[in-house]
């Protein structure tokens, strides 16, 4: 028998495996609501498909630079400029295959091979399962279920075994928590200090529905910063992200991009060239979601769901399910089997509490968030 390698066994992507069932079920004709990933329901707007119409009638589907086209680079560092006042030199950014490649890159550019990198628990599971198959030790900072890591607790973690790296998301995934200004200047601040390199994952900016979102990079140059076409810009299947580089980073993840991705594709990137365009159809989406907010705000609990964070942005609720089940993968099931309503066991966010969470995605319509919700109600109650 062929042998595989150790650090090929990663947990699965459990809001994956719900996907596939609840796609199973689609297919043999159930009315199945799909709350289980983060995927904007409404496909991605006109500009940008007919963008990508007219590139690929031109014959613009081959390679490019491995940090992406210069014209897409460029409103990139254009878009910190208009949304967060930030001078970003374009030489800065790095195009990528979706945000996945970018946290491949990022890890490999950073961390050696058992070095100790700190994550939230809850937190986005392919964080620990990508680092874990690299060979990183991970290190996860418990947030008592809101998934913003606090300083208190970043300095707790790192005097008893001094971190690498670290990284965050805010917005978070699962929670929809976002962390406040003081707060994330704070921690990037106690890294400088300590020698740990911070990777910031803002890939659901634009979608906060409580402040305006603060980027990393306004408090240091020497922040890493991760950010996707897929969820504001509704391009999930586009495979099209970027980073935000320090400067000295810049040369070695163009080299490691080079050999392990090339590029990314040249159609999608035309098209999300288009994408900064599109922001008066993006917003109407966006209204879309504060509305599913609302009324999953108001009337989970109402079904003892109790929610474990403020849903400040991205599209998620995390709730706390233990009134019905200490299982939440068995409750995942069940919920599919007998409401045909779909979402996420929180075991894929939380190792630890997650037996008693789910995560609830409203990247809906809102006619289908109403229709979850009485499923739900005529289920639990």
């Amino acid at each position: 028998m062929i042998c595989l390698s150790k650090r090929s066994d990663v947990d699965p992507f459990f809001a994956m495996d719900v996907l596939a069932a609840a796609n199973k079920k689609l297919k043999d004709g159930d009315p199945v609501i799909s709350m289980a990933i983060g995927q904007p329901a409404a496909s991605c707007p006109m500009i940008v498909r007919e963008a990508a119409k007219r590139a690929l009638k031109d014959g613009h589907i081959g390679y490019t630079d491995s940090l992406g086209l210069a014209r897409l680079r460029e409103k990139i560092a254009a878009y910190y400029d208009e949304y967060h006042h930030l001078s970003i030199s374009p030489e800065r950014v790095a195009v990528t295959t979706g945000s996945s490649a970018a946290f491949n890159l990022a890890f490999l550019t950073f961390f050696d091979v058992g070095e100790r990198v700190a994550i939230t628990r809850p937190g986005y599971p392919a964080y620990r399962h990508i680092m874990k198959a690299l060979g990183l030790q991970v290190v996860e900072i418990d947030t008592n279920g809101n998934g913003l890591i606090d300083v208190e607790k970043l300095e707790e973690v790192h005097a008893h075994t001094p971190l690498k790296g670290i990284l965050f998301a805010s917005p978070s995934n699962p929670t929809g928590a976002s962390m406040k200004p003081d707060d994330l200047k704070n921690i990037i601040q106690f890294c400088k200090t300590h020698n740990i390199t911070v990777i910031a994952d803002e890939i659901y900016h634009r979608l906060n529905f409580t402040g305006p979102d603060v980027t990393a990079l306004s408090f240091s140059d020497e922040v890493t910063v991760i950010n996707s076409f897929s969820k504001y810009y509704c391009m999930t299947g586009w495979r099209i992200g970027w980073m935000v580089l320090p400067e000295n980073a810049v040369r070695t993840v163009e080299r490691i991009s080079q050999n392990l991705y090339i590029s990314a594709p040249e159609l999608s990137q035309i098209a999300a060239i288009a994408a900064f365009d599109a922001t008066a159809d993006l917003e109407k989406i966006k209204d879309s979601y504060r509305i599913n907010r609302e009324h999953l705000k108001n009337g989970l609990p109402l079904l003892g769901l109790k929610l474990l964070a403020p849903m400040d942005g991205a599209f998620y609720a995390y709730c706390d399910v233990s009134k019905y089940s200490n299982d939440s993968t068995e409750f995942a099931r069940k919920m599919l089997d007998e409401t045909n309503v779909a979402a996420t066991p929180g075991v894929d966010f939380d190792t630890v509490e997650g037996k008693r969470t789910m995560r609830f995605s409203y990247a809906g319509s809102p006619a289908e968030i109403d229709e979850a919700l009485k499923r739900l109600k005529n289920w639990l109650l």
